[in-house]
């Protein structure tokens, strides 16, 4: 089980989630966002990860020059794109992991079935994209759940990519959502927060573990 914890904004809570045992951070590059980080913090919280944790840059409706500067700024080899960037975008960022965000609500099947047939058109597909409770105005974020017993009920697609499963997910919640939808991974923001961007150690620690005794 793949578990990334979004939203980290200084280099304790890095140090302090990576000692959890989550696999992947989330450096929040959205403005907007009440996670959002700036280029010299996140260079500072890349550069203070042990090797085995994965830093992914999180971007929302950024221009192709705008996400390969931040990335070489800081360090950065995955991306998650979380707006509504076009599929083309995708074979324009050459040598990164890139995990495509599905904002989804009871249409998860459309909304699969039309990337991946865009993704056949422009000759790329991600590392991974991760399924989120669409809501409007927001880009992730939200502590909006999915429809978990429909996600489950879904077939899975020919050529699909590994599912991260996102939306609305705890420390109490998190194991009855990796046992019903068998997801690859698992992403969680605002779920093991204590107030918006400041995350709660105790909570991590404790979604770590559901996550991984669930998987």
């Amino acid at each position: 089980m793949w578990i990334k914890i979004c939203g980290i904004r200084d280099v304790e809570t890095a140090r302090a989630v990576a000692d959890c045992g989550a696999d992947a951070i989330g450096l929040n590059f959205y403005a907007s966002s009440p996670r959002h980080v700036t280029e010299p913090t996140a260079a500072q919280i890349v550069s203070a990860l042990p090797p085995h944790v994965i830093p992914v840059g999180v971007f929302v409706n950024h221009s192709q020059e705008e996400i390969l500067q931040a990335c070489d700024a800081c360090g950065i080899a995955a991306v998650q794109l979380h707006g509504d960037e076009p599929v083309s975008l995708l074979s324009e960022l050459p040598g990164l992991r890139v995990i495509r965000a599905l904002r989804v609500r009871r249409n998860y099947s459309e909304v699969a079935v039309q990337e991946i047939t865009e993704y056949g058109q422009c000759g790329a597909s991600p590392w991974a994209w991760l399924v989120d409770a669409r809501v409007d105005d927001l880009y992730g974020g939200s502590g909006q759940t999915l429809d978990w017993e429909h996600l489950a009920a879904t077939p899975h697609l020919v050529d699909e990519p590994p599912l991260i499963l996102a939306g609305g997910l705890t420390a109490e919640n998190v194991a009855r959502a990796v046992q019903l939808v068998q997801p690859w991974g698992v992403d969680v923001a605002s779920g093991v927060e204590s107030t918006p961007g400041v995350k709660n150690l105790r909570s991590v620690e404790r979604f770590v573990r559901a996550a991984r005794d669930a998987s």
